[in-house]
Parts: structure tokens; sequence; C-alpha cells
């Protein structure tokens, strides 16, 4: 005797189709998460063009050798009108918008979700200017705070709960204080401290324990690439004292982390 183990001849599975139903949306929405990404990008990688630049030097807001404005750059990274590089590395800004937008998607719980989107936008340029050139502008990070507290500030409102913020306010002095110690050891650049008071606001959001997470992440993602980079140092006969990690792709990274396995 034979079992069938699908549905009756001639009869329709129904579950079949209710779970590509399902998909579809949610295929749809991610397809406009990364499309709103890739077109959100060429305003981000002008913004990486314009500071990531060492410390002392003026912002690029022009290519310096045609003079042309670099508000906004084509995904090559490229002057339009010299073809010189400026700024991250060609569909590296925008690789990492489309997949921080499909996040926030994922991560979005109703009125956080302009905050977060917020969060995400500075936050990929944030990322490759530390990443670049080793500093977090407070023309990057004062915006993205006083943008937090905007937006949390309306979410909150809009929940009818109010007193959430004083967890965010509370949550965001804590993380500044914690990152601003080693700051005044010089063991971290001036600019890690206001990011982190910034996404600690933003993690405050969500509760104690997701704070909590979001900083364990950091130190952990921090700490293994630290041992990678000495790994490598060693590997290559180079000295491992002096060398210079980034914290803030680590510290935006491990938020974005904590949000998502809430």
């Amino acid at each position: 005797m034979m079992w069938s183990v699908g549905p009756p001849a001639g009869r329709p599975d129904c579950h079949a189709g209710a779970d590509r139903e399902g998909v579809a949306p949610v295929m749809l929405a991610a397809a406009g998460a990364v499309l709103a990404g890739f077109l959100v990008a060429p305003l981000l990688r002008g913004l990486v063009a314009r500071f990531a630049v060492p410390e002392g030097e003026p912002w690029c807001r022009v290519c310096p050798l045609c003079a042309r404005p670099t508000q906004v750059l084509p995904p090559g990274g490229r002057c339009p009108g010299c073809r010189e590089r400026l700024g991250a590395a060609a569909w590296t800004v925008e690789s990492a918008a489309a997949a921080v937008a499909v996040a926030v998607l994922l991560a979005a719980d109703g009125p956080s979700a302009a905050a977060l989107g917020w969060a995400a936008a500075l936050g990929v340029v944030l990322a490759f200017v530390d990443g670049r050139v080793r500093r977090l502008p407070y023309r990057l990070t004062v915006p993205l705070a006083a943008g937090l507290a905007v937006l949390l500030a309306v979410a909150a409102l809009a929940e009818g709960s109010p007193g959430v913020l004083v967890r965010c306010l509370l949550v965001a002095l804590t993380a500044g204080a914690l990152f601003e110690l080693p700051v005044w050891l010089g063991l971290m650049g001036p600019g890690d401290s206001p990011l982190a008071f910034a996404l600690g606001g933003l993690l405050g959001w969500y509760g104690w324990g997701v704070a909590f997470s979001g900083l364990f992440c950091t130190v952990l993602l921090a700490g293994l690439w630290a041992i990678v980079r000495a790994a490598a140092a060693l590997a290559r006969r180079r000295p491992v004292r002096g060398l210079d990690i980034p914290v803030g792709p680590f510290l935006l990274l491990g938020t974005l982390l904590a949000v998502l396995a809430r």
C-alpha cells in the first residue's frame, strides 16, 4: 500500500498558496529597501568624500583637480568631471547602504523606524570615514545625536510612552561615559564618545538588555578585529604595538546586531 503525503488529487495545496502569498510581500519590501539604499547612496558617497580627510585638513567640498562639487558621486567613486578617485572604493558605499536598508526593514517596529533609518544613513557615512581616516567628525556625530533625540521624542509621544525617553537618556549618558574614559587615556579618538552617546540613546529605546548587548557586541567585534590585525602584523614580522583600530564601525555594527537580535 502506498501512502499519499500531498493534497488529494484535484485539490489545491492551500498551505503552499498561503506561504507564497506571505513570501511575496516580504520579497517586495526587501527589494524596495535595496532600491532605497542604492538611491540614497550617491548622497552618502558624497558625504564620505567630503569628511574622509586627515585631521587638520579642510573638508573636501569640491574635486581637488577640477573643482567640481562632490555633494553627489556615482557608484564608481570617481569625479564625473575629471575621473579622479574620491572617497570610498567603487560600489562599497552602495552595497553597505543596500544591506543596511534591508536590516532596518527587518528591525523596524513602527514609530522608531524613522530614528533607526536616520542612524543607519549617517552610520554608513561614519563607518567609511572612520575606517578610512580614523576620525569621527563632530559635523556628523552631532547631527546624528540631535536627529535621534527629535525622532525618538516623536516616537515616544506617538506611542503615548514619554517615560521611555528617560531610559534613552540614561543609556546614552552611560555609553558616552564608558567611551569617554578611553578617550581621556588616549586609547580612542575624541569622536568615539559622542557616537556612543548617540547610539546609546537609540539602544535605550529597546531596553537595557539590548543596550548591554550592543555594547558587548562592540567590544567583542573590535577585540576580534584587533586580534586579526595583530596576527597579520606578526605574520609579516611587523610591530604589533601601535595598531590603529577604528572603533566607530564596530560600535555601529554592534548596535545594529543588537537591535536585530532583540
